[in-house]
């Protein structure tokens, strides 16, 4: 009976709970597999970010070197002048294939950013005038609506004694409250500006990235 007691004894341990006695050794193969997991874990994270940073940056260069390929490419189309405008000089026209009135043709020019046209030269004149003389008459910018037989651009500047040699013969004559300018034949009509006309608008050209 006392050999009993006594195997008894060593099976409970000195505390007198079961197995205790190998209770530390198999915490610290539990805590060491839970580090090496957790450092196994730490070390492919830290490979990884290096990693994943290159690819970002790769990644980021070659959008860049895509918007430079395409800036390059826009600046190959540039024009000084839109697709549907004439250049002539350092100027863009252009010529409609509509009919408006005067104060219409004028608001369509704001409306593009240009102005019905203002001639400021013999040269851009011929030009203006050969040009609507194939598509029929056409608006400018010249009005004596403020003061009769006062004539002067739209951008304010008075029509000077060079430019009066471009009205037709015995033009202009304001038979009927003719306050509006245009192109017709070899030169230039005064007319009512509520009748519907071709126009020409223009504005200046851009300038594109230098090569």
């Amino acid at each position: 009976m006392s050999d009993s007691k006594e195997m008894g004894k060593r099976q409970l341990g000195p505390l007198g709970h079961l197995g205790l006695g190998h209770v530390p050794s198999a915490l610290q193969v539990f805590f060491l597999v839970v580090f090496s997991v957790l450092l196994l874990v730490i070390l492919v994270k830290v490979f990884e970010i290096p990693s994943s940073q290159g690819q970002e940056q790769s990644s980021q260069e070659k959008v860049y070197q895509e918007l430079t390929q395409l800036k390059a490419g826009v600046d190959r189309l540039c024009r000084p002048c839109p697709w549907d405008w004439t250049p002539f000089q350092e100027s863009c026209y252009f010529f409609s294939v509509a009919q408006k009135t005067w104060n219409d043709s004028a608001t369509a020019c704001q409306t593009v950013g240009a102005q019905l046209v203002v001639i400021k030269s013999d040269e851009e004149q011929n030009f203006l005038q050969q040009t609507s003389k194939k598509r029929g008459y056409t608006w400018m910018g010249l009005i004596d609506m403020h003061k009769e037989s006062t004539w002067h651009w739209v951008d304010g500047s008075p029509l000077t004694l060079s430019f009066m040699k471009y009205w037709n013969e015995g033009e202009p004559n304001n038979v009927g409250e003719e306050d509006c300018a245009e192109f017709r034949g070899d030169g230039w009509n005064d007319t009512k500006c509520d009748n519907k006309k071709f126009w020409i608008c223009k504005k200046p050209k851009t300038s594109c990235p230098s090569k």
